[in-house]
């Protein structure tokens, strides 16, 4: 008895400095958002003026849209591309493989510059269309220069995903499909996308729920459009409306944790599946 009365302190103490940081960084600040979000006007009703109010639905759904836009993209981009890295070696490889990568050293907001210098008034896009044309394209300021952004930030951490989930595919599984007269895109198909849904769906996930929140590419692009993240900061510190700018806030995390559980579980089956 007495060693058991050990084991649990020892527990304990292991388990206490983990949940003081949970309590003090995110429990009592989600209640004290809570609260702030029902302690405006509207009270609770501010969570369901996120429906009825126009600007408040139109930024969710163009926020949804534009996340879910990003994230399939970003899945077949670096679908390919991780699976082709990881299974071929030839002479640039990890050159070419450091500049796939290279976007994580980049904070949102010079991703955002860098899509200006590329689709702005005096982008690079813009000169080229000019010399052809001459009339001048620009896009980095609309919704399709924030997918270029969020694409560009998305795409290096899903290659990475991809490629060490197909290192661990069992070749040998292909070779019985194309020894039973299964094609190329068969195989694809049917053995490979399979054994890396695990990987495709947590890397998805991850993807949406950072296109969700991101901030600093939106702060710079995005003039004349409203994504969830803008509103809520404009809600903050031009309108002074506190109360909805928690409500959209406590949404905003309500989404995207469920997003993430959800692909917890269906990448968890999809483990159990290829198992």
């Amino acid at each position: 008895m007495t060693r058991r009365n050990s084991e649990n302190r020892l527990l304990l103490t292991l388990i206490a400095p983990a949940a003081a940081v949970f309590t003090g960084f995110w429990l009592l600040p989600m209640a004290r958002l809570a609260g702030t979000a029902a302690s405006g006007p509207l009270g609770f009703g501010a969570y369901a003026a996120i429906l009825t109010n126009p600007r408040y639905f139109r930024s969710l759904v163009a926020t949804l849209l534009l996340s879910a836009a990003v994230t399939a993209a970003a899945l077949v981009i670096s679908g390919a591309a991780g699976l082709f890295l990881a299974r071929n070696r030839f002479a640039g490889r990890s050159l070419l493989l450091a500049m796939l990568t290279f976007p994580l050293a980049f904070p949102g907001v010079v991703v955002g510059f860098m899509v200006i210098m590329l689709a702005g008034r005096q982008g690079l896009v813009g000169d080229i269309v000019f010399r052809l044309s001459g009339s001048r394209l620009v896009f980095a300021y609309s919704m399709a220069g924030l997918f270029l952004g969020y694409l560009y930030f998305s795409i290096p951490r899903m290659i990475l995903t991809v490629m060490a989930a197909a290192e661990t595919l069992d070749r040998s599984l292909e070779e019985a499909a194309r020894s039973l007269g299964a094609g190329r895109w068969r195989v694809l198909r049917d053995v490979i996308i399979p054994g890396l849904s695990p990987a495709l769906i947590s890397s998805g996930a991850i993807c949406f729920a950072t296109a969700m929140g991101a901030f600093g590419t939106a702060f710079t692009l995005a003039t004349a459009i409203d994504v969830l993240p803008m509103t809520i900061y404009t809600e903050f510190t031009l309108a002074a409306n506190v109360a909805m700018a928690a409500s959209l806030s406590l949404v905003l995390g309500l989404i995207t944790w469920l997003v993430l559980a959800l692909a917890r579980s269906a990448a968890g089956a999809g483990v159990a599946a290829a198992a």
